[in-house]
């Protein structure tokens, strides 16, 4: 891969003055992590593929360059971005730090997306984001061209990457053409983002986008302030609300429905017992779903009931929840959905709800695609992987990173390890359960009724249950009727999730009867041990309660009492400064600095400075409103 470098003298210039934008522009004393490596690599020319979890600091590796290079004189950065949102956020959060950034998407009429090309090829901008399908266009590409030609072409930034990959959890066909940007552009150096990519992911992205000479840059997968719990479906609906209730009272959070029909009945559910719940998904009209997500943006304490087909892009800090009442994909999803949550780093939930349903809808799904066989193999084996999450009797988070390949030991932090789960040695009950389903099957085959049945019709016969279906095939004679009467329904239930998870038994048809799978006979060999959790809901609450900080949020530092009156004080200014500049809340202040103006209550402007994510903009024009309400909240 051809890059060109800048001249040797100028690569710790530029690394200088990465140091000094991420000081004045952001606010902040040093880097996380590996966002210097990265930054210094990219300042000087370098192309990279990034992996740093969401809230790890992704969009910084892009911007601090971006505007080290302009310093330089080496022109625009263009950012890819999948989604509008997420171009709309950022842009307007670089607004208020003084970076002259623009989007040119739909939102925009033909009037206003000229005044942004003009700035673009005027050298006026910064960043400049825009999706992959405008930017591969005859019109973009060619004005692309020629800032290349004047050498004003400073960087381009791929983010979402993963969105490339055919086995990846969000493909979109659009990201395949972003090749072209170094096909055309070999000496503009590429900075490819994503959240979460497992190895067959990565590799795609590497041979898509054409990085095979690009450094690679794998920060942790460990989000330590994101507790994950995972609880059996029992009225999962009530479970929900049991949660939110007991949890979350107050907080911005989002659930995870698998169906449009699921979305509209949840979110009608919490709102009829009083939670501010908004439905999302694709099948709602453009301005409803523009609305709602303005909505949880900008307001406090808005719960959004989604389709996976909302999240990415979403820069809310403060979100303290994401739940999910149906399954997801695989690992990758879950974890990017989750993800969601805490990206302020403060104390965050991922709470799922999961039964045998899930399993079966799952399998299904991937049975029944259109895919090749070998897509479909993988797809199971994601599946796998997160139902053994699912079903873990050990620390949810040594699960999750190790099927990211980072090694770890117990968090202390998930339901796990919190309430350690009782387990029972199901293996016979395992075996009862395939022996009933081959005498099913033995039967059917000497024409005595259907080969294969259903899990209620399954439980009822393990458990010696007199119905008119048991009757009606003369299953009370089969060997197998009454052999479980000593387990419950649910453990059975727990059983056959188990089998099916496992790949023991599979589901046919259209109403879901069961068939025993291949490996079934090592289970009835006694060959394959079958240990569960026994069934549990977590009716504790995992944390004590929190202490409020006026304005119906708690801080997010401990506070004395006049920090308490300070928090709410500057909460009430920032509302205001957000419904005057049309902005989220969060984009003027997080609530993290916030709190730590609120704890030090600086009393000269060279002391406010001195408050993470206080630039030299924001310092300009708010600084001595800031110092005016700590003063006035000392004072009352």
């Amino acid at each position: 891969m051809s890059t060109v470098l800048p001249p040797a003298a100028a690569a710790p210039d530029l690394a200088q003055s990465a140091q000094q934008v991420l000081h004045e522009i952001f606010g902040y004393g040093s880097f996380r992590g590996e966002q210097r490596q990265i930054i210094e690599h990219v300042c000087a020319g370098g192309d990279a593929l990034v992996l740093m979890p969401t809230g790890g600091g992704k969009s910084l590796c892009y911007q601090v360059p971006a505007i080290a290079r302009h310093r330089a004189g080496l022109g625009v950065a263009v950012v890819v971005s999948p989604l509008i949102a997420l171009m709309h956020d950022q842009v307007g959060a670089l607004d208020e730090l003084g970076v002259a950034a623009a989007f040119l998407n739909s939102t925009l009429d033909a009037d206003e997306a000229r005044r942004v090309e003009r700035e673009l090829l005027a050298g006026t901008l910064t960043l400049l984001y825009a999706a992959p399908e405008r930017i591969l266009t005859p019109r973009f590409l060619a004005m692309l061209e020629s800032l290349h030609e004047r050498g004003r072409l400073s960087l381009f930034a791929i983010d979402e990457a993963h969105c490339v990959s055919q086995w990846g959890h969000d493909f979109r066909e659009e990201y395949l053409g972003l090749s072209a940007l170094h096909e055309r552009f070999p000496a503009v150096p590429r900075l490819a983002l994503t959240a979460t990519a497992d190895d067959h992911t990565r590799a795609d992205i590497i041979e898509r986008l054409q990085l095979q000479a690009a450094r690679l840059f794998v920060a942790s997968f460990d989000r330590p302030n994101i507790r994950y719990t995972i609880v059996e479906k029992d009225e999962p609906k009530k479970q929900l609300l049991r949660f939110l209730r007991d949890e979350h009272d107050g907080d911005a959070g989002i659930v995870y429905c698998q169906s449009r029909k699921r979305v509209e009945e949840t979110a009608a559910w919490l709102a009829g017992e009083g939670i501010t719940a908004l439905p999302y998904h694709a099948g709602l009209d453009a301005d409803v779903r523009r609305r709602h997500q303005d909505r949880f943006l900008r307001e406090d304490g808005v719960v959004m009931v989604a389709t996976i087909a909302f999240g990415m892009g979403i820069d809310k800090p403060d979100v303290r929840f994401v739940a999910h009442l149906d399954l997801p994909k695989n690992i990758e999803s879950y974890y990017q959905e989750t993800g969601r949550a805490g990206r302020d780093g403060l104390p965050a939930d991922a709470w799922m709800a999961y039964g045998l349903a899930d399993v079966v809808n799952q399998r299904r799904m991937i049975d029944d695609g259109d895919a090749g066989e070998d897509f479909k193999r993988l797809q199971r084996a994601k599946l796998d992987a997160l139902l053994a999450l699912a079903e873990a009797h050990d620390c949810r988070r040594v699960r999750l990173l190790a099927y990211f390949g980072q090694a770890s030991t117990p968090c202390g932090n998930c339901d796990s390890c919190i309430h350690p789960p009782a387990t029972w040695d199901a293996t016979d009950a395992a075996r009862k359960a395939l022996s009933c389903i081959y005498r099913f099957r033995q039967q059917g085959e000497q024409g005595l009724g259907p080969r294969s049945f259903g899990v209620v019709h399954l439980i009822d016969v393990l458990r010696g249950k007199a119905t008119d279906k048991v009757a009606q095939f003369g299953h009370e004679r089969l060997s197998t009727f009454g052999i479980g009467a000593d387990v419950s329904d649910a453990q059975w239930r727990l059983v056959l999730r188990q089998l099916i998870a496992l790949g023991h038994v599979r589901t046919e048809g259209e109403f879901n009867t069961l068939a025993l799978a291949e490996s079934a006979r090592e289970v009835l060999r006694g060959a394959v041990p079958v240990t569960l959790r026994l069934p549990t809901e977590t009716r504790t609450k995992l944390k004590p309660a929190r202490v409020r900080g006026g304005a119906g949020k708690a801080p997010p530092l401990p506070l004395d009492e006049p920090g308490l009156l300070c928090f709410a004080e500057l909460k009430r200014w920032r509302a205001e400064v957000a419904r005057e500049h049309n902005l989220p809340a969060y984009v003027v202040f997080h609530d993290a600095a916030l709190a730590e103006m609120a704890r030090e209550r600086p009393a000269t402007l060279d002391d406010l400075a001195a408050i993470g994510g206080v630039g030299a903009k924001k310092l300009e024009a708010y600084g001595r409103e800031i110092l005016r309400v700590l003063a006035g909240a000392a004072a009352g």
